[in-house]
């Protein structure tokens, strides 16, 4: 099983955006394995992208992805389901980035996938290496 770090930029929020997927190597090294972006977009729609292709990049193998967006966690482990359920709607009101929830959601139970929150912005290495690629995909680099 692969481990994964994501993270999402963009700026401003809305804005540019881009996302990364970092790999941790068994050898302890990081490396950037898949970014993107968005030319109109948010923090939260670039970091709903980079969990999915965190997962498309696993495929069947398999992935722990560490993210410190605990909003996509959260909807993926405790509000998607019923989402689902009401016909992708929610008590409160339509659902932002539905494209996203979706494709996420599909991707989540498709694939062996373990998700693991992180604290954002405390010095913790691969969330580090995840937020500085995620600002170069935003200003158009590419692998």
């Amino acid at each position: 099983m692969k481990i994964l770090w994501t993270d999402g930029s963009a700026v401003p929020n809305p804005g540019k955006g881009g996302f990364a997927v970092i790999l941790q190597k068994s050898d302890g090294e990081g490396e950037p394995v898949v970014l993107g972006g968005e030319d109109d977009s948010t923090n939260i729609r670039m970091e709903g992208k980079a969990m999915i292709a965190a997962i498309r990049y696993a495929g069947e193998e398999g992935c722990e992805i560490h993210s410190d967006s605990e909003f996509w966690i959260n909807v993926l482990t405790k509000w998607a389901d019923g989402w689902k359920a009401r016909g992708w709607r929610r008590s409160q009101g339509e659902i932002q980035n539905l494209d996203i929830v979706k494709e996420l959601y599909e991707l989540y139970h498709q694939y062996p996938v373990k998700l693991m929150w992180v604290r954002g912005h405390v010095g913790t290495r691969y969330n580090e290496m995840a937020d500085e690629w995620a600002n170069k995909a935003r200003k158009g680099q590419r692998l």
